[in-house]
């Protein structure tokens, strides 16, 4: 069963870090997430694995979801959602 915590508080860390913006560091995201107290270390190495660089939201969420496909821990962390695409309309 996914972890409630984790998704959780990742969503919350992306939800805070992307309020005001289109992209971030990946040294910004780890330091919201650091600040949290029920992110574990073991959690927050999630994000040390992560290129440094800017990211939007839907890129960080698909490169944290890399880290945890790629430690096998889908099962027991879960996936975060990616948000929607915005799709341009045409002729406009």
């Amino acid at each position: 069963m996914p972890d409630p915590v984790f998704l959780g508080e990742m969503r919350q860390v992306l939800e805070e870090v992307y309020r005001d913006r289109d992209r971030a560091p990946v040294r910004e995201v780890y330091g919201c997430a650091s600040r949290r107290t029920r992110l574990t270390a073991d959690m927050l190495a999630h994000l040390n694995e992560i290129p440094e660089g800017g990211y939007t939201r839907r890129e960080m969420v698909e490169a944290i979801n890399e880290v945890i496909q790629r430690r096998g821990e889908q099962d027991s962390l879960g996936l975060l959602d990616a948000p929607p695409r915005i799709e341009p309309v045409e002729g406009s």
